[in-house]
């Protein structure tokens, strides 16, 4: 059986921008440190020295995405909420249904400031990917640390679309207005 060759520094970071810039689904670690025969830990040293180099590579819970400049307009709108950890789903649907990209969650911590965790969900097997990721690792929601106020950055093609998640959100008692 012939053992795979290591990709090396430059070449591998290279080959991972390529990769990610080439697809529209997240890359894990995992995935990148098989494709080039590295341990995974070298993949966060790669995509730390890419960030540093200003490549705009974003760590989901899903994996690594490069944010590519979008052809059509985005519309973007930061709403605050508040749920227990149990109604996250719930919440997390209410916003996918309506065509919405859920970007990230926020809280202001008393001690740090404000935290700022990428989500980037904009379906319900997305949804379901993070909660399961979530509750695999014991982890607990950022949102725990606030007594469930938290905000979130949303995105869509059309203000309609927003407008329509926030009143769904609204009528079940998650939006604070």
């Amino acid at each position: 059986m012939k053992k795979e060759r290591k990709l090396l520094g430059e070449e591998r970071r290279t080959l991972i921008l390529q990769w990610l810039k080439e697809t529209k689904r997240p890359m894990t670690g995992t995935e990148l440190a098989n494709k080039t025969n590295v341990s995974r830990q070298v993949i966060v040293q790669d995509i730390s020295l890419l960030k540093a180099k200003n490549e705009p590579i974003i760590a989901t819970s899903q994996g690594y995405l490069y944010l590519s400049p979008s052809s059509t307009h985005m519309y973007t709108r930061v709403i605050a909420c508040c749920h227990t950890p149990e109604q996250t789903k719930d919440e997390l649907y209410t916003i996918v249904d309506h065509g919405v990209t859920v970007k990230d969650v926020k809280i202001e911590h008393p001690v740090y400031g404000d935290l700022t965790a990428s989500i980037m969900v904009s379906n319900r097997l997305e949804v379901d990917e993070f909660i399961q990721k979530i509750n695999e690792t014991k982890s607990a929601y950022l949102s725990q640390l606030t007594d469930g106020v938290h905000l979130h950055t949303l995105e869509a093609d059309s203000i309609e679309k927003l407008d329509e998640a926030c009143a769904a959100l609204k009528q079940a008692r998650f939006l604070i207005e």
